[in-house]
């Protein structure tokens, strides 16, 4: 059978095992052959095990990695009825289905054929969600079952392969450990005949057994840092045999290919924030624009001119703070002067019913914070709490500094809320669930922007009002590091 080009240029700097043990078999006895014979087969074994594992890890890895975007994408075009419509994506459904089943026939690890069995199942449930959408006439309920059943089997889809090649990585470390096993005991008892039939074989015995077991024990150890976690790319371990040295570049393409998964989520998941906080701003812009302008125009046809002055003056502040020159992050005093100019314009529309202090220390003004991280919380505290009762409602805002961390704190003397609504609130912000006004997309900035110690918390009581804190850590902008100096 003749090999292709790049195969038989790579076999040319290696020698075949099939070569070393056939060389090898000239020297010895009978007693050796037969044992030679076992070492090779169990070897044309292990490798073809691990030839069908790495079939399944190329095959899984054809899985279209922007499949969530191109399906989410077409579909959401397909609902609003864009003109960049190219109708419902079925063939790439069934495409997906096609290779989950082909993996199917080929996987026999238990957790991996869970995997690609729930890859299958989704993308069938997929199939039938998009027809769904086909037969659905009202334009509410299409986006509804787009949200709540595309936007979700899409993910899961992505999760399960990404799980499946996981399983199936971890197999291949199994298949090599095992190899590397069997095969040192198989050479130890050919080093042992050896020295019994012949003296002059034992150098070129051990010679032989080195040179297959230190780039295996090598692997090992490599697979097993893997195991641990370590996916830093590293030149692959040098070996003379050809199907080692295979199975070494194959275990560093696949790092290579796990970093490029993690990294391409990690910059899925910041620009889904990104695009959470824009359509955040989107939100807040139109209809908070028009009842503004409309209170200006109140005041100046009362002929109060110089409230009206302030409040265009706390209007353009207001805008100048939201753009930010196009900043997603700006500094704690930045961040101070948006909600008093929040407050400011609410004030002159909810003069009865609002009062608010603000106090946060000035040596906390100069540290990062994520925009847009207090006015919606502000402005639950207002339309959630001091709207909901009767009589003046008052707002305070604050900060504070704890175990080297400032913590801001929002609080209202509003209606509250009961403790099972608070619970539900905690869950939605924990989960991820939205709630409220931009809770969820202001807790889940905070954590990847600093970490996971930080985020938001939430208390409240009926009829006493509610408090939310801010966790952030004393980061200066341009310093990826917490602290002062």
């Amino acid at each position: 059978m003749k090999l292709p080009f790049g195969l038989r240029r790579e076999k040319q700097g290696h020698v075949m095992l099939e070569d070393r043990l056939r060389k090898l078999v000239l020297f010895f006895f009978v007693p050796v052959l037969v044992m030679v014979l076992a070492t090779f087969l169990l070897l044309i074994s292990y490798v073809s095990k691990y030839s069908e594992v790495l079939h399944n890890v190329t095959t899984a890895s054809e899985f279209n990695q922007d499949f969530k975007d191109d399906i989410d994408l077409k579909m959401y075009y397909y609902v609003v009825q864009s003109h960049y419509s190219e109708g419902l994506p079925v063939e790439e459904v069934q495409s997906a289905q096609e290779l989950a089943r082909s993996l199917l026939e080929t996987t026999t690890d238990k957790e991996s054929w869970k995997a690609i069995n729930g890859v299958l199942n989704l993308c069938l449930n997929l199939e039938e969600k998009i027809y769904q959408i086909e037969e659905t006439d009202n334009y509410d309920d299409r986006v509804l079952q787009l949200e709540n059943n595309i936007y979700i089997l899409t993910k899961l889809i992505q999760e399960y392969m990404y799980n499946y090649l996981y399983y199936e990585a971890a197999r291949l470390d199994d298949l090599q450990t095992e190899m590397q096993k069997n095969l040192y005991v198989e050479v130890s008892l050919i080093v042992v005949l050896m020295v019994l039939l012949m003296v002059g074989m034992i150098y070129r015995s051990l010679k032989f057994g080195r040179s297959i077991t230190k780039p295996i024990s090598d692997l090992c150890q490599r697979v097993q840092a893997i195991g641990n976690g370590d996916l830093t790319a590293r030149m692959p371990v040098q070996a003379q045999e050809y199907e080692i040295q295979t199975l070494n570049d194959g275990v560093e393409n696949m790092v290579g290919r796990l970093n490029q998964l993690i990294e391409q989520n990690r910059q899925e998941q910041i620009s889904l924030r990104n695009a959470e906080l824009a359509l955040l701003q989107a939100q807040i812009s139109p209809h908070f624009l028009y009842n503004t302008l409309d209170a200006i125009v109140w005041l100046i046809e009362m002929e109060k001119n110089e409230q009206a002055v302030e409040m265009v003056t706390s209007l353009s502040s207001f805008f100048r703070t939201s753009l930010s020159n196009g900043r997603d992050v700006i500094t704690l005093r930045e961040e101070e002067q948006h909600v008093r100019s929040y407050l400011e314009i609410q004030h002159v529309r909810y003069r009865d019913i609002l009062a608010y202090q603000i106090y946060i220390a000035p040596e906390f003004g100069q540290y990062e914070i994520p925009k847009l991280t207090l006015q919606p919380l502000v402005e639950n505290a207002l339309y959630h709490g001091i709207k909901q009762k009767r009589g003046e409602g008052h707002i305070f805002i604050a900060g504070s500094e704890k175990d080297g961390d400032i913590f801001l704190s929002v609080e209202d003397d509003g209606a509250g809320m009961t403790p099972e609504r608070l619970e539900q609130v905690r869950e939605s912000i924990a989960h991820g669930h939205q709630v409220g006004f931009g809770l969820t997309t202001v807790h889940e900035r905070l954590e990847l922007l600093f970490g996971a110690p930080y985020g938001l918390t939430v208390d409240s009581r009926v009829g006493v009002g509610t408090r939310v804190c801010v966790r952030i850590p004393k980061r200066l902008p341009g310093r990826p590091d917490s602290g002062e100096d």
